[in-house]
């Protein structure tokens, strides 16, 4: 089984899959609707926007485990991304990311080293994954490498151009 195997949820609570996501490329993301970070939203959703024609899509994942910052319940979520941010990329249902309780996907995602090398727990709200149509993941960017970042959309641009 591969990253794109795992069974999930979306937010509105369908059995779903990261292969269900109609896209070569993924951008795997806990979310957060009261962090500092949440204006990355806005940052998201232009990188989905941006790229989804050439095959790639934005998948965020709610995730209280900072601070409490994702109380909400799903509706609510998707009501305010909606609402406050246009958002149009797919949203799965909250998991943990760290923990005992990490989901699967995080289990597998949270091997793969940063830039630096370090691999292990998700730092915060906004961690992204890069995830290539194999499965593979490509590249993690810690929570503060903002979505047009030059190194996070250059990484998105080869796995596009590979696959």
């Amino acid at each position: 089984m591969t990253l794109r195997d795992i069974p999930l949820k979306t937010l509105a609570g369908q059995p779903s899959s990261l292969g269900a996501v109609d896209a070569k490329t993924l951008l795997v993301v806990n979310v957060a609707s009261k962090c500092g970070l949440t204006p990355q939203y806005a940052g998201l959703e232009e990188l989905h926007k941006r790229f989804a024609d050439q095959g790639f899509a934005v998948v965020g994942f709610p995730c209280n485990q900072f601070g409490g910052q994702e109380p909400g319940s799903a509706d609510e979520i998707a009501q305010f991304c909606s609402a406050n941010y246009g958002v149009t990329f797919p949203m799965f249902e909250k998991i943990e990311v760290n923990g005992p309780g990490r989901h699967p996907v995080y289990e597998e995602l949270t091997v793969t080293p940063d830039a630096d090398g370090e691999a292990g727990d998700v730092q915060w709200n906004f961690e992204k994954f890069l995830v290539g149509q194999d499965g593979s993941v490509i590249g993690r960017f810690r929570p503060m490498t903002a979505p047009d970042a030059p190194e996070l959309v250059a990484a998105i641009e080869t796995s596009l151009a590979g696959d």
